[in-house]
This record gives C-alpha cells, structure tokens and sequence, in this order.
C-alpha cells in the first residue's frame, strides 16, 4: 500500500530514471579532432591538426634525439617531398596526418628556431617545417616517443624522424642510427 510520500516520489524517481541515460549519453560525446597531443582541434580535408602556436620539442631514444610536437609525440619528414611543399595529401595525410599552426611554431629542448618555418597547404592552413622539410605524424604512434612509423615506405617514399640538426635519422644495419644530410646522400635526397 502506498502513502502520500510514496506517490509523490515515485513519478519523480521514474524522472530521474529517464534523464540520468540521457545525460550521460551527452557527457560521453566526443570531438572529431585528431587527438594528436595537445595539437588536435579543426580539421582540413588533409586531416591535419591546428594549434595556435605550434611547439617543436626534442626527445631521446633508441633513434637518438628527434623532433617531437610540445606533447612529445615524435614528427616525421617525407622522402617524396623536395623543398618545403608538401606531396603527401588525401589517404597519405590520412596516415601521415601534417604537423600545422596557426602562427609561428616556437623552438624548446635541441630545437634551433633559425630552422622552423611554415608552408601552405591551401585553404588557410599552414604545416610547420623545420630545415625546410615538412613534419607529419604518424597515425600509428600512440603516445609520446614513440616511431612507430620510423624507415615506413608507405606513399612511395620512406618517412624518417628529423634530427635537431634537419637531417633525417635513419636506420644503419645492427641496429644503430645514422643520420643523413639533405646533400642527396640519403634515401629520397634527403
């Protein structure tokens, strides 16, 4: 048998019952940014993800020191790509997402500033070079340090992590790196 304080509660609870999924389902909505570290925020039809001021840091590994975004995520350049144009666009940039910015890019760790730049990717958006190479993600890198990506062929030419010197760092056999300058001696003329 209900009382009067039963009956009023009961439609009340039911209320709660209903919204509470509803809120939750909103709460648990996400962003279409690429979630590469801090950079993620609008995207181009080149996926590329935009800062205000894009931070170039170093971190060291395995490869040796290499470039990394401010979150430590490591950036890569593209064989394929001579002079500061970008060749890698739709499905490439998919995978190799472009390192961009809105504004200048600001140099921290081994970053030498005199080397950061920008180039034009259209519509706006400006991806950050560093000793006129383009920077890219790697899709496959899933947090900081890591080079997932490090001597891939994929797109048709290899992607290597940078060194702070602009040089790509590039596999030697037995395991040691090697970097080599962009006078033509290393895989694409880099």
């Amino acid at each position: 048998m209900f009382t009067q304080s039963n009956r009023s509660w009961a439609p009340v609870g039911v209320g709660l019952v209903v919204v509470a999924p509803a809120l939750l389902l909103a709460a648990c909505g996400g962003s279409s940014g690429s979630g590469y570290g801090s950079q993620g925020g609008s995207s181009t039809k080149d996926t590329a993800a935009t800062t205000s001021t894009a931070k170039v840091a170093t971190h060291s590994g395995p490869l040796g020191t290499f470039l990394t975004d401010g979150s430590g995520r490591a950036v890569y350049l593209f064989a394929a790509d001579h002079g500061s144009s970008s060749t890698c666009t739709g499905p490439c940039a998919t995978a190799w997402p472009p390192f961009t910015s809105k504004g200048s890019a600001t140099a921290t760790g081994q970053v030498k500033a005199g080397m950061l730049g920008t180039t034009s990717r259209g519509g706006g958006v400006q991806q950050v070079t560093y000793a006129g190479h383009p920077l890219y993600y790697f899709a496959g890198d899933q947090g900081a340090g890591q080079t997932n990506g490090e001597g891939s062929t994929g797109f048709g030419a290899e992607w290597w992590v940078v060194s702070p010197g602009g040089t790509a760092i590039t596999h030697a056999s037995g395991g040691s790196t090697s970097s080599s300058g962009s006078g033509g001696t290393g895989p694409g003329g880099y």
